[in-house]
Formats: C-alpha cells, sequence, structure tokens
C-alpha cells in the first residue's frame, strides 16, 4: 500500500510539474510574439563629399554645375516591411497622420535623421518599401486621415501655400558655373487630384534589400541604416541642369517629372543594426 500510495504521489506531482512546465511555455510564447519597434535612419550625403551640411557642402554635376543647398526636406510614407517567408507588413498604410515622416537636413543630428516606427510584428525582416512624397490615395481620403499631418506639413512648409496638396521634395540652394551664386527652388509634389486634374503623378516607391535581417522583437529594436545620395538630384538617371526656364520650378513640371524619377534612385541600405 505504501508503494501504491508513494507512485499515486509521484504521478499526481509529475503531473502538476508538467502542467506547469506547459503553461510556462505558452506564457513564453505569447510573450515573445509581442510586437517591438523599428527605427530608420536617413543620412542625406553626396556620394564622394559624405554628409551634406546645409549652405556649406558643394557638389558638382556631370554637366558641370555646382550646387549646394540651403533647404533639403522630403517625406516619406507608406513604409513595408517584407519578412523571410515574403510576408509584407504595412505600417499604417495611406494614413499620413501615422505613417508619414518629414525627413528634414536642419534637424539632422550628426548627419542623421531619425523615423522610429511602433508596434512592428514580431519577424526577421528582408525588404523595405517606402513612398517618397503622399500617395494619392491617401491625400483623396481628406481631413479624416491626415489632418493632424497637414498641419505639420503647413507648419514645415512642405504643403503648397495656392493650392491642395503636399510639396513631397524641396530643394533649395544655389547653383552656377564657376560658384554656386544664383538661388534656386525645386519643389516637387502633387497639386489635388492628378487624374482629375491630368497632371503627372510625382509619387514614388522604393523597394530596398536589407544587407541583414532587422530582427524585430519586444526585445530587440533594428535600425536600418539608409543613405541618401543627392547626387542624384542632378547627375542621376537623367542628367539635369539648372537655368533660369528650370530654377524656380514648383509641382510636376517636365524638369520635376526627371528631378522625382532621378530622386526615388538615391536610397540604398547601408547596415542594419540589431541592436
Amino acid at each position: 500500500m505504501k508503494i501504491f500510495k508513494l507512485l499515486s504521489l509521484f504521478l499526481i506531482a509529475f503531473t502538476l510539474i508538467t502542467i506547469s512546465s506547459c503553461s510556462n511555455n505558452d506564457d513564453d510564447e505569447v510573450q515573445n510574439a509581442e510586437p517591438g519597434n523599428l527605427q530608420i535612419k536617413f543620412e542625406n550625403g553626396f556620394d564622394n563629399l559624405g554628409d551634406i551640411i546645409l549652405n556649406q557642402t558643394t557638389q558638382t554635376s556631370t554637366n558641370g554645375q555646382k550646387h549646394q543647398f540651403s533647404t533639403l526636406k522630403y517625406i516619406i510614407s507608406n513604409i513595408s516591411l517584407i519578412d523571410e517567408n515574403g510576408t509584407e507588413f504595412k505600417y499604417n498604410y495611406n494614413n499620413p497622420d501615422k505613417g508619414a515622416f518629414i525627413i528634414n537636413q536642419a534637424e539632422a543630428q550628426g548627419g542623421i535623421v531619425y523615423a522610429n516606427l511602433t508596434d512592428i510584428p514580431k519577424a526577421n525582416y528582408k525588404k523595405i518599401k517606402f513612398g517618397l512624397g503622399i500617395s494619392p490615395t491617401a491625400y483623396l481620403i481628406g481631413q479624416e486621415g491626415q489632418g493632424i499631418f497637414w498641419d505639420k506639413a503647413k507648419q514645415e512648409g512642405m504643403a503648397w501655400s495656392w493650392a491642395a496638396g503636399y510639396i513631397f521634395a524641396k530643394l533649395e540652394g544655389k547653383y552656377g558655373t564657376s560658384t554656386a551664386d544664383t538661388e534656386f527652388m525645386n519643389h516637387t509634389g502633387n497639386m489635388g487630384d492628378t487624374t482629375a486634374n491630368g497632371t503627372p503623378d510625382l509619387y514614388r516607391e522604393v523597394v530596398l534589400d536589407l544587407p541583414t535581417t532587422a530582427r524585430v522583437s519586444k526585445e530587440i529594436t533594428p535600425s536600418i541604416h539608409i543613405l541618401a545620395d543627392l547626387n542624384q538630384y542632378l547627375s542621376g538617371q537623367t542628367a539635369l541642369s539648372l537655368s533660369s526656364e528650370n530654377n524656380m520650378a514648383m509641382g510636376s513640371s517636365p524638369h520635376l517629372v526627371s528631378v522625382s524619377n532621378n530622386l526615388i534612385n538615391m536610397f540604398k541600405v547601408d547596415h542594419v543594426h540589431n541592436d
């Protein structure tokens, strides 16, 4: 009888330990599946000159024209992350209030402008996608989905004062042949409903491979370091020159269509930190 009682007690204890262990494992799995955060670092520079210092760094284009920036701003939105299984997570897609960022070189810290993303599903991400500007779909949502960002854009001079719409990229500075001494202002962007207006849509999207996976979890906040080579502005897909005909261009003129096509090629991922 004593042996039977001992065996019974042993089985009861073993069962309790097993149940407790399974419960702890389940709790761990739930905890481990919690979302995390992600940081994107934008570093604006010229490929052969390093980081851009406003009103100082001077580049020479492929057409032999010198230029420097006094203002360098652009809007990033519709960020997506694609994991190792090909699953795409869209971060506040077409919701500028929560998913759009103004990258302003004047706010760079150590040459870096930061965009911080929250509540990212746990996964190992291999690609990043984002838009340069605000998509027509997001714009047409109206006040409900972009009221907060619209006010911010107006405050930072990234919205037209005489028309409805956002400035996607604001490039201002000086240019010249021997020295940069003539002012220019190139503001790209859509004005109103491009389909209804019959105007070019300057919203562009880019997809970038990550050299190493960004391992998002509750414990790890990866940092994706993106280099933006502003040499693409005048020396990119289409070699451009500034002149009296386009140095004060705003909207979606043929020159600014070419500028937009050039700028979308300026991004590349330098490295990923999983800290």
